[in-house]
């Protein structure tokens, strides 16, 4: 069987977006907690404890007035109390009691394409981990999944899509282009992931493993034979790693008899153009490297390489 790790280049979107987070009380955890991120780097941080909106950057700590932490706050202070209310009317039409774990998350934020000027916007709400609602901007109106949330759609409809909708497409965009101008030393830099395919046994998942990559726009899939595998394939989340790069993983689960009957090709798609050397040998696996250009032409650059079979065998090295 033979298993190439194909990089194309993808155009990456710049993000932003916040996280709210209510529990209920009796948890050792903030009631509330918010965090500002673009494009994956966290830039302010608040929760219930301290109750203040704080800079986790210096980019926008060098760059901001005092009074600017102030505004956060206060705004963030102000929708607590709501924030607070909404969680107990979840629960409330869950017929759920408060003596347990019900996490309440609302996510929201704008998207800008660097390339085309494209905007786009987002505000969706989970609880205990599931979609409640979502604000559908097309259709400046909610979208309710479940039957508890349609009371609330039919509420604000009326109350604040317009709004919501108006703060997404106008004024997050205003402020999103701000942050990306002074963070553009660090939001700028694109830093290309490395790639290792992993493999405990014959009979384990083969893992495709990227890591050390920025920023966090990323896709990781396997293809069996150049057709995309969606079947036996299991994609995680994109990770933080302590350096403020990312990590992300995608396992393919096949039987040792249709791994080595077929060719299985590993693609990592970033925003960077980058040369590759394989790294860590996988027993019954041959690792290599195309580079697609803009245009998406595979061009090979790399090398592959023969690595130890179960036998033992050392095969010499090959070019591709």
């Amino acid at each position: 069987s033979h298993c190439r790790i194909l990089h194309v280049f993808a155009p990456g979107l710049l993000l932003q977006y916040y996280f709210y987070t209510a529990v209920t009380r009796g948890i050792n955890f903030p009631e509330l907690t918010a965090v500002g991120m673009i494009d994956g780097e966290k830039f302010l941080y608040y929760d219930g404890n301290t109750r203040q909106a704080i800079p986790k950057v210096d980019w926008i700590k060098n760059n901001v007035k005092p009074d600017y932490w102030t505004s956060q706050t206060q705004i963030i202070r102000g929708s607590e109390d709501r924030y607070k209310a909404s969680l107990v009317t979840a629960m409330q039409r869950f017929n759920q009691s408060g003596g347990y774990y019900h996490p309440f998350q609302w996510m929201y934020g704008c998207e800008l394409d660097g390339e085309t000027g494209a905007t786009d916007g987002y505000s969706q709400f989970g609880y205990d981990g599931a979609d409640f609602l979502y604000l559908e901007l097309r259709s400046t109106s909610y979208v309710a999944p479940v039957q508890q949330a349609l009371i609330t759609k039919q509420e604000w409809d009326v109350a604040e899509a317009e709004r919501r909708k108006h703060y997404l497409t106008k004024e997050c965009i205003y402020w999103l282009k701000k942050y990306v101008y002074y963070g553009k030393s660090i939001l700028d830099r694109k830093v290309p992931p490395q790639v290792s395919l992993l493999q405990r046994d014959p009979s384990s998942p083969v893992v495709c493993h990227a890591t050390g990559f920025y920023p966090d726009n990323v896709k990781i899939s396997w293809q069996k034979d150049g057709q995309e595998l969606h079947e036996d394939v299991d994609v995680g989340e994109t990770l933080p790693n302590h350096d403020g790069t990312f990590q992300k993983r995608a396992e393919l689960k096949v039987t040792p008899d249709v791994w080595k009957k077929n060719q299985f090709t590993c693609v990592v798609e970033h925003k960077t153009i980058f040369t590759f050397t394989a790294g860590n040998d996988v027993p019954g696996i041959i690792v290599g490297l195309v580079v697609a250009a803009l245009v998406l032409i595979a061009v090979v650059v790399g090398v592959v390489m023969v690595v130890k079979r179960r036998s033992g065998e050392r095969r010499s090295k090959q070019h591709q």
